[in-house]
């Protein structure tokens, strides 16, 4: 499939709805969509362990409201709010993505959760997710999944915002349906740079870079060596601005809070870039391809969003009325500054 595939793909469900998505799924699938009932052997007590942990993280993170008298008469009012529905791609039998995106968006508040996941291993990601109290999970994947969440077919109702990673192709159709539905960041193929130090553990680099090479030929996997120019090897680290950075070696403490461009930073040898894949409860739906030097990770503010209430007295108003008269004027906009005369 090409970029120019995916865009006709996009185009036909926005145009056709769910009678596009069948044939789209039945030519690249050769199963028509459906839900997902759920089946298989789902790893139940590390499933609920990674869950708590994700729980835990992601509850710490909730932003503040906040409410300020910025002049007298004048207050400005920004609460956060859940969105109301979600949709999730899940890549083939990631269970663990699952759980990186389900359970912050329960924790958020978000009103509908649907997830959408290849047909192969549907089933295992349906019983997972019932395990996460998610109930809307269809046998659909690819850019026809990531069309019918932004688009809406005769079953699935169109969601507000679509998070998840996926392949090449799945973030082309998000980039894609970026213009009408918001999406959370385009993760791709998964990508680690290892900087080891003369000393670091020369088997724990390889172990890290087999294990996300593991994730497909699209894996990008780099060894950047420090050999006395720490200069130059962060610049290197940086300018890859990589999903995953891992620091090895006795300087990587140091070394840490020189990284800025990554989506996740792992310190010392112990540090598994895997543990953070299933375990501690750092999300690992994380930027690739270098956009980390402008987005980071899925959190939990990915699932809601401020709004802003603003109050005026009288007299707050008669107080501000002198700069928007100036700055209307100024703009050409008489009708902003009538708009504030009483």
């Amino acid at each position: 499939m090409s970029v120019e595939g995916v865009a006709e793909i996009v185009a036909d469900v926005r145009a056709r709805g769910g009678a596009a998505v069948r044939e789209w799924s039945m030519r690249l699938d050769g199963v028509a969509p459906h839900r997902a009932e759920p089946g298989g052997d789902v790893p139940r007590e590390a499933l609920l362990a990674l869950a708590n942990a994700v729980e835990r993280w992601h509850a710490a993170q909730r932003p503040a409201d906040l409410r300020l008298e910025v002049a007298p008469g004048v207050e400005l009012e920004r609460r956060w709010v859940p969105l109301e529905s979600v949709g999730i791609y899940v890549p083939r039998r990631l269970l663990s993505t699952l759980v990186m995106c389900a359970v912050p968006a329960r924790i958020a508040g978000v009103g509908r959760v649907v997830v959408v996941t290849p047909p192969e291993g549907a089933g295992l990601v349906a019983a997972a997710a019932e395990l996460l109290g998610v109930d809307e999970v269809w046998a659909l994947g690819g850019p026809q999944a990531v069309a019918a969440l932004a688009y809406g077919t005769d079953e699935i109702r169109p969601v507000d915002k679509i998070v998840g990673p996926g392949n090449a192709y799945v973030n082309e159709a998000k980039l894609l349906v970026a213009r009408d539905v918001a999406i959370d960041l385009p993760a791709g193929p998964s990508e680690l740079v290892v900087l080891a130090a003369p000393d670091a553990d020369r088997e724990a680099a390889a172990r890290e870079l087999a294990a996300q090479a593991e994730h497909g030929p699209g894996a990008r996997c780099t060894l950047v060596e420090l050999d006395g120019d720490a200069d130059a090897a962060l610049a290197e680290v940086e300018a890859a601005a990589p999903e995953h950075v891992l620091l090895l070696g006795t300087e990587a403490e140091a070394l840490a809070p020189r990284i800025l461009n990554a989506g996740a930073v792992f310190v010392g040898a112990s540090s598994s870039v895997a543990a953070g894949d299933y375990a501690t409860g750092g999300n690992h739906v994380l930027p690739t391809g270098g956009r980390a030097r402008a987005l980071g990770g899925l959190g939990l503010e990915t699932f809601l969003k401020p709004v802003t209430v603003q109050r005026l007295t009288p007299d707050g108003l008669a107080r501000l009325r002198p700069t928007v008269e100036a700055l209307a004027a100024a703009e050409g906009l008489p009708a902003h500054a009538e708009a504030v005369r009483r």
